[in-house]
């Protein structure tokens, strides 16, 4: 199919990396079907190749399942050409204390694996064939946090986070026989909605001496869902401006 032609589906594109990944791939002419809590903002719904844009809470399952139900209706028999996860949750206590193994409600770890973990993976099912229809790639968006403990992270979001980085590497392995490349995107500290003030204490850590934009990680997604990386599954790619490396 012609560039101009092909399909996205992008969770959690209402704001920060999911919304500057939404534009990345409207600028390059791809239709788009989004989800989120929220609905899309007025200026992004005129344009037309914004296919569909589907409110979906994915912490549940009748709620995914409609999604996946109506985002396959939308495509007909068309094939999705990309899945990019992209919506996860961190939650901190009224005072933004991080939720250690110590404290907080063992609930809350429920409902964080739910959306950070269980959610990709029932999402890259439901629209395997799709998917298998164009050989086309998932990008599940892990962070930097599940690989080193992080002052701010709370331990539930950083142990989803490097589950989700594990499960990337056994879909790379099952989905090949789909002709479906899987890979992740690990960021480190963006500028976005979910920064607090205290963050700016770790850009000394951060070899490039900023904070990275939401567009930075949006433009590693695209990669990995375009053509250029048609040799690339199973890869972890970090956008954390060097900051992994310490």
């Amino acid at each position: 199919m012609e560039e101009s032609r092909k399909t996205v589906v992008i969770t959690g594109a209402s704001r920060g990396i999911g919304h500057a990944t939404a534009l990345c791939f409207l600028e390059r002419g791809w239709s788009i079907i989004t989800c989120s809590r929220e609905d899309a903002p007025p200026e992004c719904r005129r344009d037309r190749r914004w296919t569909r844009h589907i409110a979906t809470d994915l912490s549940d399952t009748d709620s995914i399942a409609s999604f996946v139900a109506e985002a396959n209706e939308a495509l007909g028999d068309e094939p999705l050409h990309a899945l990019v996860n992209n919506a996860g949750m961190s939650p901190k206590t009224p005072y933004k204390e991080r939720l250690g193994c110590l404290n907080g409600d063992l609930d809350a770890w429920h409902d964080v694996f739910e959306l950070n973990f269980f959610a990709p993976l029932r999402l890259s099912r439901g629209f395997a064939s799709a998917l298998h229809k164009s050989k086309g790639a998932i990008v599940n968006i892990t962070s930097i946090a599940g690989h080193a403990i992080h002052p701010f992270a709370g331990s539930a979001y950083s142990i989803s986070k490097a589950a989700l980085s594990g499960l990337t590497r056994e879909m790379a392995n099952e989905f090949a026989a789909l002709g479906v490349r899987v890979n992740a995107v690990a960021p480190g500290e963006i500028e976005t909605e979910m920064i607090q003030p205290e963050y700016e204490v770790l850009i000394p850590r951060i070899p490039l001496d900023r904070m990275g934009s939401a567009r930075d990680v949006a433009t590693t997604i695209y990669y990995l869902c375009s053509d250029d990386s048609a040799y690339v599954t199973g890869t972890e790619i970090w956008v954390t401006g060097g900051q992994h490396l310490f």
